[in-house]
């Protein structure tokens, strides 16, 4: 089997992103806007067109700007006398923007939509490469190819790798900038400290959380040096660690540098004022916390001098992030909603959101590391105690690229869990990749070591739960965005357990536009759905806007989105006749998607629901 694999392995790899391919581009075509998607494509275009980032600069531009290349050939009309230009504040500028730039400027808001989302689509075949080069690096061309499985048949990679949003931009990104990165501390030529300073720009520039990169990083930088072996006798640990220092700061100014240029370009003809007038709607003026006063004038007193400008702007959108984390999101958990944020969140999603069979290869992998560790553990004990740092330093200097996954991966999820904003297994993202490589050559370092009886075995296990994966991906399409494993009885009940983009992101609308074609009994529908998609461009005619308090509840036909839906029913700060508590024991008659229920209300259900929920 191995040979096999070994000998056609450029074959399995073109098969695997032709796959990825294909599948992408059909949702790229087939699901309608997501709400992100609002704020990102026409942001992304005027970067490009008229070198003014006051459109959603909460995000880096580097995304954007690359979704936005196709529409240069397209020529849409982007009308820059609109209110979303001159007169709106900065958080309503980009949502209004997307509303007048995809069905408001008389432009095909499909074509461009669809053009813009190739870009991601092609980044996510560049990163399933890489994927499968840096592990095969590791443990070889198996491994490489069972990384490379673990990426390409996972149905939430499938359901965001064709979205106009920073997720999987971000997972690609972060690993390249480390795989450079580590290059350099393994190698600590100039040329490595160039190329790693590079890809840290580059990661800069495509999501905030970035910075996250920074902690883990340092620590790398401190701990290689004091552990590794050294040729040079006369150079001490302490020496070494200079070096090491230097050559990082020298990276990181490199990277700094590359993020001035770009935002320098960007905001290359945004007026001046423009910014002030963004910090002060986000960071507010009467607001007498110190920390938003020293926010305000440290990045007045940057804006102020023009050469600092683009500092100014990158170093707002940084700020931003952590006030929006800290500030958290209303969020739907298993019957309950909070703003607060869950700690059980991102575990209960991860658990319910990953196929089984990549949750049973986790498991796999951790139990034969911990097995490692405590073999290690028990030896060291016979021998003395203090072997266990010699133990210690000979892992950290023949595994420090595992290492450092290691850290990234606990120090991520530790972030993730602990803030408040709870809004997507997608924000998991970053981890992911290292997941997948980390699991991959744990096991087939574990398998090698194994004789041949026992090789087989396993080779034979993995192979089945490999066919399984590959299958449940293959029958779950095209419901990536919305998967779940069969722990919630799968992708059609996964909104009973939770919301948001994990279920319910507006991508379902042209489905609807095609079941009430198919359905010409309903005339009409009472709609109350969550997406920033225009209903007039796809079923003009056939709705009338429903939301969760208008009353009174008449017979007909409702459309209502599954995030609307659990939000309505279980916040608990409504009353219930504001409330969809009337719908909470009826039974949806369709389920378009997996995110739109609709409902036949008729004059039997209205009279058996109770007079306080009406």
């Amino acid at each position: 089997m191995q040979k096999f694999l070994e000998k056609h392995h450029i074959k399995i790899i073109i098969l695997i992103l032709a796959f990825v391919a294909i599948v992408s581009v059909l949702n790229a075509k087939n699901d309608a806007l997501i709400y992100d998607e609002s704020a990102h494509i026409p942001a992304g275009y005027s970067y490009l067109t008229q070198l003014d980032m006051r459109l959603n600069p909460e995000h880096p531009p580097l995304l954007k700007d690359l979704t936005a290349i196709p529409l240069l050939f397209i020529h849409p009309n982007f009308d820059i006398t609109q209110n979303f230009w001159t007169t709106d504040n900065a958080d309503a500028s980009q949502w209004n923007a997307g509303k007048y730039f995809l069905f408001g400027a008389g432009n095909n808001a499909d074509q461009i939509i669809f053009w813009s989302r190739l870009p991601i689509v092609l980044l996510s075949l560049v990163f399933g490469l890489f994927i499968f080069k840096w592990t095969r690096e590791m443990a070889g061309i198996t491994a490489g190819l069972f990384a490379l499985t673990l990426y390409a048949f996972d149905p939430n990679i499938l359901g965001h790798n064709h979205f106009v949003t920073t997720d999987l931009g971000i997972a690609a990104f972060m690993t390249f900038s480390f795989y450079y990165f580590l290059k350099f501390v393994k190698e600590p030529t100039w040329k490595n400290v160039f190329i790693g300073g590079i890809f840290l720009g580059l990661v800069q520039l495509v999501k905030f959380s970035s910075v996250l990169l920074f902690p883990v990083f340092g620590l790398i930088l401190i701990i290689y040096p004091l552990v590794k072996l050294h040729r040079d006798k006369n150079k001490t640990k302490l020496q070494t660690l200079g070096e090491y220092l230097l050559k990082g700061i020298t990276a990181f100014a490199i990277s700094l540098t590359f993020v001035y240029i770009a935002y320098f370009i960007s905001d290359y003809n945004m007026p001046q004022t423009k910014l002030p007038e963004i910090i002060s709607h986000y960071f507010k003026p009467d607001d007498t916390r110190p920390a938003i006063i020293y926010t305000r004038e440290l990045l007045f007193t940057m804006n102020a001098h023009p050469a600092l400008t683009p500092l100014a702007d990158y170093f707002f959108g940084v700020i931003r992030v952590f006030q929006r984390v800290g500030g958290g999101n209303v969020t739907y958990l298993m019957g309950e909603v909070r703003v607060s944020g869950f700690l059980s969140y991102f575990p209960i999603v991860f658990l319910i959101k990953e196929p089984l069979p990549t949750l049973f290869f986790i498991l796999f992998a951790l139990a034969i590391s911990l097995s490692k560790i405590a073999k290690s553990l028990g030896t060291s004990a016979k021998n003395y105690f203090s072997k266990i740092t010699g133990q210690v330093a000979h892992y950290l200097r023949t595994s420090i690229v595992e290492f450092s996954m290691l850290i990234f991966v606990i120090f991520y999820a530790f972030i993730s869990i602990t803030g408040k904003l709870n809004i997507g297994f997608r924000h998991l993202f970053p981890i992911l990749p290292f997941i997948y490589i980390l699991v991959s050559v744990s096991i087939f370092r574990f398998i090698k070591t194994r004789h041949h009886q026992s090789k087989v075995i396993f080779q034979v296990m993995l192979s089945l739960l490999v066919v399984i994966l590959v299958t449940g991906t293959i029958t779950a399409y095209p419901y990536y965005t919305s998967y779940f494993n069969s722990l919630v009885n799968g992708s059609k009940n996964g909104y009973q357990v939770v919301t948001d983009s994990n279920t319910d992101w507006g991508q379902d609308l042209k489905r609807l536009q095609i079941f009430l074609t198919e359905h010409p009994e309903i005339t009409k529908v009472k709609i109350d759905y969550f997406g920033m998609a225009d209903l007039d461009y796809y079923i003009n005619g056939k709705y009338e806007k429903w939301w969760v308090s208008k009353r009174p509840i008449e017979p007909g036909w409702y459309v209502i989105s599954a995030l609307f839906l659990q939000e309505g029913i279980y916040k608990q700060d409504i009353s219930d006749n504001q409330s969809y508590r009337w719908l909470k024991n009826i039974r949806p008659t369709y389920q378009v998607g997996t995110s739109i229920l609709i409902y036949n209300i008729t004059p039997q259900d209205i009279q058996n629901i109770p007079e306080n929920l009406k």
